[in-house]
């Protein structure tokens, strides 16, 4: 069958119904395994089931090593070494500390599955596992070989895992990102705010608080002035928060602080706010005489924007969508992904994984029969030629 054929994805989720159990016991099993960001070791379990995985629908595996982490698994097409690369992307681990299980056990409940990590992002691996071995079945090779990278870092900002994303993606067609879906009603991500943090330590001068204050210079009374600078960068209408979410300073109240310390939350929509608000931050000086500032960080990740080569692909999606009988609807999300990386580099959607809710709470789930029909859907979009 080739690519062009239609009903593909219709096809795949004929198959992916007839496998539901088996979709149920591999979740099941990566639920099970549980991989704490924070706790490289424990990384071992999922990544051997998810290695075998991707072995058995025809991917070769390598473990990419990490320093401090628990390292990357990377599923290549054999023999498409250069040939048009599309990029599946996901991550391992979770935010749930070891132990998790023993409070919020895994319960499926008809078509309702919970457990921590479920939702973000375990069944978004699932799914973009099972579609592959859709597409095998349906007898599609895809014209555009693809290459699915599953990370262990994104839940604390792809410290490690951030240059192989944008080494992938500076060589690929296009990116699908497997995070859970906008909402129970399943929105695609088309925009993805840009996240980013800064450090802004205020040096000042110590003196006696109450015999010569006049002699020192104060840190904290510099760092007011910051936070109120700061605070005015914020416009809810053009989607920009800053957040100064902590403060430190100072020793005792009777001395004149000569430190001072804040660490800042910034999001934004466009590159443009992003360059904008760290043209600023970065360029804020001193104004109580006897103090100087020291700026550290930035926007750590740009924003995913709706271009023209992203909402391309999104009516795709809808294409696809309207072949599977899914009005897909689309929406932006405050929070970042491995997407905002990916594009920078190539056309990517965000949200193709997961159906449900509770991503980082103890309600988190999954409606199964919603992923599979993701999962048909991503066959179909992994089955598109080149544009």
């Amino acid at each position: 069958m080739s690519v062009e054929a239609t009903g593909i994805a219709a096809d795949s989720l004929d198959r992916l119904r007839g496998w539901k159990s088996e979709f149920v016991d591999f979740l099941r099993s990566i639920v099970a395994a549980e991989s704490p960001s924070t706790v490289p070791e424990s990384q071992a379990e999922v990544r051997g089931h998810l290695s075998d995985a991707l072995t058995s629908v025809g991917l070769a595996v390598e473990h990419v090593q990490g320093k401090t982490t628990g390292g990357h698994l990377l599923g290549t097409t054999p023999g498409a070494d250069r040939a048009p690369r599309q990029l599946l992307v996901g991550h391992m681990d979770t935010v749930w500390p070891l132990g998790t299980l023993q409070q919020m056990p895994i319960d499926i409940d008809g078509d309702v599955f919970s457990g921590p990590g479920t939702f973000d992002m375990k069944a978004g691996l699932a799914a973009g596992i099972f579609a592959l071995r859709a597409l095998g079945e349906v007898g599609v090779e895809p014209a555009v070989a693809p290459t699915f990278l599953i990370t262990s870092d994104e839940e604390i900002g792809s410290p490690e895992s951030h240059d192989l994303i944008v080494d992938l993606a500076k060589s690929a067609d296009r990116a699908f990102i497997l995070e859970p879906a906008l909402g129970t009603d399943g929105k695609i991500k088309t925009r993805r705010k840009g996240a980013g943090g800064f450090t802004i330590h205020v040096h000042g001068k110590s003196a006696h608080g109450g015999l010569a204050p006049e002699e020192g210079a104060s840190a904290i009374l510099e760092l007011a002035n910051v936070i109120r600078t700061l605070h005015e960068l914020a416009d809810p209408d053009r989607g920009i928060s800053v957040n100064v979410g902590t403060i430190e300073g100072g020793v005792r109240p009777n001395v004149v602080a000569a430190r001072a310390t804040a660490e800042v939350d910034v999001r934004v929509w466009t590159v443009e706010d992003a360059r904008e608000v760290e043209r600023v931050v970065r360029g804020l000086e001193a104004t109580v005489p006897g103090t100087r500032l020291e700026v550290i960080g930035g926007i750590r990740r740009r924003p995913l924007e709706r271009t023209e080569r992203n909402a391309a692909l999104w009516e795709a999606a809808r294409n696809v969508g309207d072949e599977l009988g899914l009005a897909l609807e689309e929406g932006g999300a405050g929070g970042a992904s491995d997407g905002n990386i990916t594009s920078q580099y190539t056309p990517t959607l965000d949200g193709l994984g997961a159906v449900g809710d509770g991503a980082h709470a103890a309600h988190e789930f999954v409606l199964v029969d919603r992923v599979l029909e993701r999962a048909a859907l991503l066959a179909g979009l992994l089955a598109k030629p080149r544009e």
